[in-house]
């Protein structure tokens, strides 16, 4: 390379001395002050000369700069898959079988940034990834869902039903980029539609680290909190166009706050990890940012592999405490507010199999995960009124997923909740448990043209609420921009 680039610069010399000297030969025939010409010419030959080589020394000096920055990034790149990549299950090629995403946690190594030079050029590897997911719906229900409520269950956070009809879903703009070589981050940003009114919000707003020795990395910012399967993918991503019915009651649909995240990678044949948190406690299930805005924390470990070419699996067990202040819940214009502490414990499973590693063609992915619920503080219902609470409660769900032939899915759910009081002192409240366990089954079919576009029909028959229910759902998602790989 360097050779090359010293030929290249030579050559460009040479090319523009060659005109100088047939001149110097000309003058030195036809024009009677020749020799003070030629000295003119030669002076400024020699100007020249020097002048491609001071550029072509500083071409070498920010050649050696790339080479040795890209060096670096490929050795922590190296160091980064082996520690990581390898040991996690492995899929298949991307294709239609995984919904249309934008780029989560982008790895990009960069060249070094040139210096010294007269052009000015940016790297354009500085230029963050800019992704756009556009996603749209038309549910149909039997009941009022203004009216929706799973007794025993107060809802919280951005629980509860879609907008009968017509109606934009959020649109989602992603950006993501390296900082620098040792620091990478991404935000998103969703535009929402409620009640006719059009906002911008915040979603995710992180920094991670790339650098860290020893298989640890870092996270801080906003972002989904690393508990269950489910809890970390966007909506984009999920396998069905609503939340099963244990994400809604004890997360408010999905658990995302502000915090600091840190992972470690076990140097492992197998894939091993073990993640903590601590989070403000703003959001639901926590509530009021208690305990001086460090409200949250969670604990988790994740592990997988590989069975032959055409299997991977992985478990994870996770745990979330939280210490809530009057966190609201239950009907807007009336909520129940909970001021006490929450633990969640939840097991999750996914096992996939794709014939010979090919995706592509037709794969199966089956996923369970249980939640376990334990909540001990007090309710109040008013000024006037405050009952004590000490309550456990469970939730799971199961789901199946199976495309036959290549851009072709169906799919189909189960999901329960258990558990409530059914003490007189809470009748008339959302705390009220019927006696009957909310349950739902789900089917849905879709069709996806490439990654990047995909069409849903969905199916539900709904035992949760006061009412059996059948719902009915379409749903379009279509990503634009730069986009990268889900996790498994």
């Amino acid at each position: 390379m360097k050779n090359t680039l010293r030929w290249a610069a030579f050559a460009a010399a040479l090319a523009t001395t060659q005109m100088p000297v047939a001149l110097a030969a000309d003058a030195s025939a036809e024009t009677p002050g020749a020799a003070n010409q030629i000295q003119v010419l030669r002076q400024e030959i020699e100007q020249m000369r020097a002048e491609y080589e001071r550029r072509i020394a500083d071409l070498e000096r920010r050649l050696d700069q790339s080479e040795q920055g890209a060096e670096q990034g490929a050795e922590q790149g190296a160091e980064q898959s082996v520690a990581q990549a390898p040991a996690q299950p492995v899929e298949a090629a991307p294709a239609p079988d995984e919904a249309p995403y934008v780029a989560e946690e982008p790895q990009v190594v960069y060249d070094a940034p040139a210096s010294g030079g007269a052009s000015g050029a940016r790297d354009n590897s500085f230029n963050p990834s800019i992704g756009v997911t556009l996603q749209g719906q038309a549910w149909s229900f039997g009941n009022d869902p203004d009216a929706y409520r799973i007794p025993g269950f107060p809802l919280g956070g951005e629980a509860g039903l879609a907008p009968e009809g017509l109606s934009l879903a959020e649109t989602e703009i992603s950006m993501s980029a390296n900082v620098d070589d040792k620091f990478t981050a991404m935000v998103t940003f969703p535009i929402v539609v409620e009640d006719g009114d059009t906002s911008v919000e915040l979603e995710e707003a992180w920094v991670e680290t790339t650098a860290l020795p020893a298989g640890l990395a870092l996270r801080v910012g906003r972002f989904f909190a690393d508990i269950g399967y489910l809890n970390t993918k966007h909506s984009h991503a999920w396998d069905f166009a609503n939340q099963p019915l244990a994400y809604q009651a004890f997360l408010g649909n999905q658990y995302i706050d502000d915090g600091l995240q840190l992972r470690w990678l076990a140097p492992t044949d197998f894939y091993l990890e073990f993640g903590g948190e601590i989070l403000r406690g703003d959001r639901y299930p926590a509530g009021g940012a208690g305990n001086s805005g460090i409200g949250s924390s969670t604990l988790n470990v994740k592990t997988g592999g590989d069975v032959g070419i055409s299997n991977s699996w992985q478990i994870g067990l996770s745990w979330l405490q939280a210490k809530s202040d009057e966190r609201a819940s239950g009907y807007e214009y009336q909520p129940v507010l909970f001021t006490g502490d929450t633990d969640i414990y939840i097991a999750d499973m996914v096992w996939k199999w794709a014939q010979n590693g090919n995706s592509r063609e037709r794969n199966f992915k089956f996923q369970a995960e249980y939640m376990w619920r334990n909540e001990d503080g007090y309710y109040t219902f008013s000024p006037y009124l405050q009952e004590p609470w000490k309550e456990d409660a469970q939730g799971w769900y199961a789901q199946a997923i199976f495309q036959p032939f290549p851009r072709w899915r169906v799919g189909v759910r189960y999901d329960s909740l258990s558990g409530g009081t059914s003490d007189p002192d809470f009748v008339g409240t959302p705390l009220y448990y019927l006696g009957a366990d909310p349950k739902r089954y789900s089917m849905m079919v879709d069709w996806s043209n490439s990654e990047f576009s995909r069409l849903r029909f969905q199916y539900e028959h709904d035992m949760s609420g006061e009412m059996d229910d059948d719902q009915f759902a379409l749903q379009y998602i279509f990503s634009i921009g730069a986009h990268g790989a889900h996790n498994f």
